[in-house]
């Protein structure tokens, strides 16, 4: 089932004298999460906290909340996770949050064969990888690619990939 309130970044600390705060975005960017106006202090959406202004700064989010007015407020917070509601989000046909995906059953397209559970989605330059857990604890990574990523159903639970071979055995 998908969660209606997603991990949007970490308070990493303060920024300047005015309770500005750094953000470490857990979700696609900085701009990406400089585009919501209210963020949330818990996942069951029950603290809502309105996002005065924000801005990106390399690869951290700069932001007044309400409510935080100095650096002693401020430090107050680090540690502290944000939150972000579902419903503010449009993502385009086919794209899903990786807190979507973790967890997914990864099954072969063809055979059925289970290898695992989708464990980790890793950035690279040209594409993700997903880390992919068998249930003996073994890692795999197998590349995010049209040719091997056949169908990804984050509310059915499941994953159809076509893997390279030698990714999940040895080749002769």
């Amino acid at each position: 089932m998908l969660q209606q309130f997603l991990e949007a970044g970490k308070i990493v600390g303060t920024h300047g004298i005015k309770g500005e705060l750094r953000i470490e975005p857990w979700c696609d960017s900085a701009e990406f999460l400089a585009k919501f106006q209210t963020l949330y202090w818990d996942k069951t959406g029950a603290s809502p906290v309105s996002v005065i202004f924000s801005r990106p700064h390399k690869r951290l989010l700069l932001v007044r909340l309400e409510g935080v007015e100095t650096v002693t407020q401020g430090d107050a917070l680090r540690g502290r996770m944000l939150y972000l509601n579902r419903a503010d989000v449009k993502l385009p046909e086919g794209v899903w949050f990786v807190q979507d995906m973790l967890g997914l059953t990864v099954t072969d397209y063809d055979t059925g064969r289970v290898y695992g559970k989708l464990t980790d989605v890793m950035k690279t330059g040209a594409n993700d990888v997903y880390q992919i857990t068998s249930e003996e604890g073994k890692n795999y990574l197998v590349p995010s690619i049209p040719d091997v990523i056949l169908e990804r159903d984050p509310v059915g639970g499941s994953m159809k990939i076509r893997p390279l071979k030698g990714i999940f055995e040895d080749e002769d």
